[in-house]
C-alpha cells in the first residue's frame, strides 16, 4: 500500500528483456534503505526489488504490467517516481493508494499557469473508471486532486514542488501516464451497476 507522496526520483540505468519480462534497473537516494523482496511503486506501478547493488535496485515487470501500464515505455536515463510502501504507523498524506495501475492516459493539453501548472488527461471509458472532481487520482504514482472531471477525461493542477521533484515535468502532449482511480470509488461504482 502507498499514499502517492513520491519520496524521489530514480533514474532508469538498464533494460532488459527476457522473454516476455523486462527488468529494470534503476539509481536512487532510497537504495540503502531497500531490501531484496520489497514492494516500491514505479511511477505508480508496485514491483517487487530483485536485485541491489550499492547505488541501483532491479525490479521485474511482467507481460501483464507492460501491457497496462507506461513502464514498458521507460528508456535508459529517464527519471521515475520511487515509493516505498507506507509503514503503517506513518501519516497517510496523500490517498490509498494500492500501486495496481487501472489503465493508461494520454497528456491532451499542458498549461503553463502563473506559478502553477495544469494537465488535462485523456483515458478510455469503456473501461468503467471514473473521476469526480475534488476527487483523488493516482497519476504515475503521484496523489492528486482532479480539478475537472469528464467522461473520457480530467484534469489537474500541480504546485511548483510537484512539478519539480516528480517526473510530470517531463509530461508534454502526447505522453503516456499511468493512471490508478480512487479504489473507494472503484468499489461504489461496482455496487452500483448491481
Amino acid at each position: 500500500m502507498f499514499t502517492g507522496i513520491i519520496e524521489t526520483l530514480g533514474k532508469v540505468t538498464d533494460l532488459k528483456h527476457e522473454q516476455g519480462n523486462l527488468h529494470i534497473t534503476v539509481q536512487s537516494s532510497i537504495v540503502q534503505d531497500l531490501k531484496i523482496d520489497q514492494s516500491v511503486a514505479h511511477n505508480g506501478v508496485c514491483l517487487t526489488v530483485i536485485g541491489l547493488t550499492d547505488s541501483t535496485h532491479t525490479v521485474t515487470a511482467i507481460e501483464e504490467t507492460l501491457n497496462k501500464t507506461n513502464i514498458g515505455h521507460l528508456k535508459v536515463g529517464e527519471p521515475v517516481n520511487l515509493e516505498r510502501c507506507m509503514q503503517m504507523n506513518a501519516r497517510l498524506d496523500g490517498h490509498i493508494v494500492q500501486g495496481h495501475v487501472d489503465q493508461t492516459a494520454t497528456c491532451t493539453a499542458f498549461n503553463e499557469l502563473d506559478g502553477s501548472w495544469e494537465y488535462k488527461f485523456e483515458y478510455d471509458a469503456s473501461v468503467g473508471n471514473i473521476t469526480v472532481e475534488k476527487g483523488s487520482i493516482c497519476v504515475n504514482g503521484i496523489s492528486l486532486t482532479v480539478v475537472n472531471s469528464g467522461a473520457n477525461y480530467f484534469s489537474v493542477a500541480i504546485i511548483p514542488y510537484t512539478y519539480e521533484h516528480t517526473n510530470l515535468h517531463n509530461v508534454r502532449v502526447g505522453t503516456t501516464v499511468n493512471l490508478e482511480f480512487d479504489i473507494i470509488g472503484k468499489y461504489v461504482a461496482r455496487l452500483m451497476q448491481r
